[in-house]
């Protein structure tokens, strides 16, 4: 299956591909940019606005005229305007545990509730300090998970009871599932998913399929897996390019795959100067409409 690609926009670190239905069009982040990137499905046209720090996650509001996002400080409401800006008005704070650490991963559960990893920027200090923080307009930002080093991977069962996290730290590389309380937004009853240290690549960003499958993209390997709801790795896709970042389901179907990647600084990038582009792959199988942030 040939990886087809949408958008050269080298990318240092492209992450949280979301598609807009109404738009027809797919919307990602270049964290350390502080980048919103749009490509429009019927023209290719690209677009980006600019956010004052770090973009690592987000997710759109109901009402489709903002975005609630995970960034380097904390919780922010993002409004586009006309000057290429996206104004920011911020929700939280977060208590990060040390200097240097920001958002990382994060996306809606299926009912409007906004969940964010964080993470200690130098990876190699491989520091376990990162927490995963649920965020709603009533109760705030509040942490439910720590002990990470990397936390990536976030997604949902289609029926919203299950929730997959990983942690993509060369020295972690497992992906979890939680039985999850959809009433309270509650993960509990963690347990292994797929040990990832035996096969190709990192775990880094997800998504789940129509079918129940979880998508991940596997860092340094070039490759997209998909596994069943049973932890059974169901198969492998090819991007031109070593570091896959994040995938998402879109299109008028939601039956194509984008990919996000990363374009690493200081490495010879003659094998993949695609690197920090956004892929499209034909999978086979339809995704689920991201849920927006519910005010």
């Amino acid at each position: 299956m040939q990886a087809e690609l949408i958008a050269d926009t080298r990318c240092a670190t492209g992450e949280s591909p979301v598609w807009v239905a109404n738009e027809q069009a797919l919307y990602w982040t270049d964290i350390p940019a502080g980048r919103q990137w749009r490509w429009q499905a019927a023209n290719g046209a690209l677009s980006h606005r600019d956010a004052p720090e770090a973009l690592a996650c987000m997710a759109p509001t109901e009402d489709g005229t903002a975005w609630v996002a995970g960034m380097a400080s904390g919780v922010f409401l993002l409004q586009p305007q006309d000057d290429g800006r996206l104004s920011d008005k911020r929700l939280a704070t977060a208590p990060h545990a040390r200097n240097g650490m920001r958002f990382n991963d994060g996306r809606c559960d299926r009912q409007g509730r906004f969940w964010a990893g964080t993470m200690l920027m130098d990876m190699a200090a491989a520091a376990s300090v990162g927490v995963l923080y649920r965020y709603t307009t009533d109760a705030g930002l509040l942490a439910q998970l720590d002990g990470f080093i990397t936390p990536n991977g976030l997604a949902f069962s289609p029926d919203g009871q299950t929730m997959y996290l990983s942690d993509s730290h060369p020295s972690v590389q497992a992906i979890w599932a939680f039985d999850y309380d959809t009433e309270t937004g509650t993960p509990h009853n963690r347990r292994l998913f797929v040990d990832m240290k035996p096969l190709a690549g990192r775990p880094d960003g997800a998504a789940v399929d129509a079918d129940g499958c979880y998508w991940i993209c596997g860092n340094d390997a070039g490759l997209v897996h998909r596994f069943t709801p049973e932890g059974r790795l169901d198969r492998s896709l090819a991007v031109p390019v070593k570091k896959p970042a994040m995938c998402a389901f879109g299109g008028t179907n939601l039956d194509t795959l984008f990919v996000t990647s990363i374009r690493p600084d200081g490495v010879d990038l003659s094998d993949q100067p695609l690197a920090g582009g956004v892929f499209a792959l034909r999978p086979g199988t339809q995704g689920l409409p991201e849920p927006t942030f519910r005010v």
